[in-house]
C-alpha cells in the first residue's frame, strides 16, 4: 500500500492481509487492530436514543391531542402507538447499519499510518498516514469503549461521506477519522501515542503548508 504524504482511499475485492488492501512495506509492522462496537455506532454516530426519544415524544403528543378532540382512551392510546411504529421503522434500519458498519469494519494502527476499513457495500481503504496527523484525542464512555478521533494537518482533509460514520460527530467542514466504540481504548490510545511520538522523532520532511510536526508530538504526549 503506497505511504504518499496525503489520505488516500483505496477501493478493493481482497485482503492479503485482514484490514489492508495489499501487503505492508519492509519496515512497516502492525502495532494494533479492532473493530467497533455497533451499539457505539448506533449511540453516537447514529443517534439512534435522541430519535428514539423523538418519535417518543411525537407519540405521546399525538395521543395528548387525540384526546383534546375527544377521543377516547383506546382511541388516544392506539394513535400514539401507531406514530412510535411509524419511528419504529427508520430506527430498525439505521440499528441494522450499525450493526453491518461494525462487522465490516476494522480499524489498524502501523508505526507509520492509522488505516479503517470500512464500507457495509463496498469495502474501502482509508489511509492516514502519520505525517499528516496534527493531533489525536480519546473520548471514554460509560459502556467502558471509547472513541479515538484523529485531526488532520491543515490544509490536508478528507471528505465526511468518505468516512461516515467513522467520524465525529457534526464535524463536517473538517472532518476528523474516529476509531468509534473501541474495546480498551485506554490500551490503545497509549499505543497510537508511542507511534506518533516516535514518528514525530524522526527527520522528516516540511509538510505542505509549513505545519510543523511538534503539534503532533505534544498531542502525542499529552494522550500518554
Amino acid at each position: 500500500m503506497s505511504t504518499r504524504k496525503r489520505p488516500s482511499i483505496f477501493e478493493h475485492d481482497g485482503e492479503p492481509i485482514p484490514g489492508l488492501p495489499e501487503a505492508l512495506p519492509e519496515g512497516e509492522t502492525i502495532l494494533w487492530q479492532g473493530a467497533p462496537g455497533w451499539a457505539g455506532i448506533a449511540r453516537r454516530a447514529l443517534h439512534l436514543r435522541g430519535l428514539a426519544l423523538y418519535f417518543a415524544l411525537l407519540g405521546g403528543l399525538r395521543g395528548a391531542a387525540l384526546a383534546a378532540d375527544g377521543a377516547d382512551l383506546v382511541s388516544a392510546t392506539l394513535g400514539g402507538a401507531l406514530m412510535i411504529l411509524v419511528g419504529a421503522v427508520p430506527i430498525g434500519l439505521l440499528a441494522g447499519f450499525a450493526l453491518l458498519s461494525a462487522r465490516t469494519s476494522l480499524y489498524t494502527i502501523t508505526n507509520r499510518r492509522i488505516v479503517l476499513r470500512i464500507g457495509v457495500a463496498l469495502p474501502m481503504t482509508i489511509n492516514l498516514p502519520f505525517a499528516l496527523i496534527e493531533g489525536a484525542g480519546l473520548m471514554k464512555h460509560s459502556d467502558g469503549t471509547g472513541d479515538i478521533t484523529v485531526t488532520l494537518a491543515k490544509p490536508h482533509r478528507i471528505a465526511w461521506l468518505a468516512v461516515w460514520p467513522h467520524t465525529r460527530s457534526f464535524r463536517i467542514a473538517r472532518p476528523e477519522p474516529t476509531l468509534r466504540a473501541v474495546t480498551g481504548a485506554d490500551q490503545v490510545a497509549q499505543i497510537l501515542a508511542r507511534a506518533l511520538a516516535a514518528h514525530a522523532a524522526m527527520p522528516v520532511p516540511a509538510m505542505q503548508g509549513g505545519e510543523s510536526r511538534e503539534a503532533a508530538r505534544s498531542d502525542a504526549t499529552a494522550m500518554a
